[in-house]
């Protein structure tokens, strides 16, 4: 794990001066895609919309894409200055049936693939592409600690982040410069993961999962929207770039610290062979596997975490919980 005491994980903002830029967004009423909108509007920009289908106010600020075809109207791009595609179906919504697994794959792979071809095609292009991607990129790799300059693991989720990357390669061909942003867990009380975990702890049923051994790479939500936006400023940022705080944790680490924000106890584990049993192979992939990663790119880039340990980012994302709970 990286040292705390390392200067660049002091919790200050960057130093990068924002700028007021044209965004267009994919997924941006998503739980990502929304603070990201929150935050571009409050530096002064302003987002674009990327929507399957149009408003029926037929609002300005949407453009209309169609992620299958990759039709989109390119006249709407001329003061986009850059893109962020977040837009692809929820892996953890459901059980991976076969064709659940097939639309997890083809609307990030599809997608992706047609939204850059489109992008590559316009005159004047948007000069950066910031397309998520996910830490599931690595697969299951024990307490081995992971930068960008990893290759990927083996198994679904591996195969399809890799071909997810890939996918953007019309883009760069254009010369637009794309950034894939790895995530890891996305902390917020709002959605995700950790929404999901909160009524089991708030009830005193919380617990480890399988082992517990296994390392989570988390991610505040302000963190991954500054993390975005510090993409989108920083011309020397491209390719794979890992967005996770600098402290991974093992899962009883995880346990351990949500219980004591909650003030809860943590008495019911989950044993892999019951999480297994309730979400077949996604709890394989998204509980069991351990991945270990390093934001080795953002630091060196000299992006400072706000929430750089696990104890201060819960406690920012659940600060109305916390407060109820005292």
């Amino acid at each position: 794990m990286i040292a705390a005491s390392n200067p660049r994980l002091t919790q200050t903002p960057s130093d990068t001066p924002p700028r007021a830029n044209t965004i267009a967004v994919s997924g941006a009423r998503g739980l990502v895609g929304s603070a990201l909108t929150r935050a571009v509007e409050a530096r002064g920009g302003t987002v674009r919309r990327l929507a399957r289908n149009s408003s029926a106010d037929g609002s300005k600020d949407e453009i209309t894409w169609n992620p299958e075809s990759g039709s989109l109207d390119s006249t709407l791009f001329k003061d986009v200055d850059s893109v962020i595609h977040l837009a692809g179906e929820n892996i953890a919504s459901g059980r991976w049936t076969t064709a659940k697994k097939q639309r997890i794959r083809d609307s990030r792979v599809i997608g992706t693939r047609r939204l850059c071809e489109a992008l590559s095609r316009i005159a004047s292009p948007p000069r950066v592409l910031v397309c998520a991607s996910a830490i599931g990129f690595y697969g299951e790799r024990g307490d081995q600690l992971l930068t960008e300059a990893d290759l990927p693991g083996t198994g679904f989720l591996p195969d399809v982040c890799a071909q997810w990357e890939r996918a953007t390669s019309p883009a760069a061909a254009a010369g637009i410069r794309v950034v894939n942003l790895r995530i890891g867990v996305v902390l917020s009380r709002d959605g995700g993961a950790l929404q999901q975990m909160l009524l089991p702890f708030q009830l005193g049923l919380g617990g480890q999962v399988g082992n517990g051994r296994q390392y989570w790479s988390w991610i505040s939500l302000p963190d991954l929207v500054r993390s975005i936006l510090f993409a989108i400023d920083n011309e020397s940022l491209s390719g794979p770039i890992n967005a996770v705080a600098p402290s991974a944790v093992t899962n009883q680490e995880f346990t351990r610290v949500m219980g004591k924000v909650l003030k809860r106890p943590t008495l019911f584990p989950l044993p892999a062979f019951a999480a297994r049993f309730v979400l077949g192979e996604m709890a394989n992939d998204l509980l069991l596997a351990s991945v270990r990663v390093a934001p080795e790119q953002l630091l060196q880039h000299g992006f400072r975490f706000e929430h750089g340990d696990l104890e201060t980012a819960l406690r920012a994302v659940l600060n109305r919980i916390v407060s109820e709970a005292k």
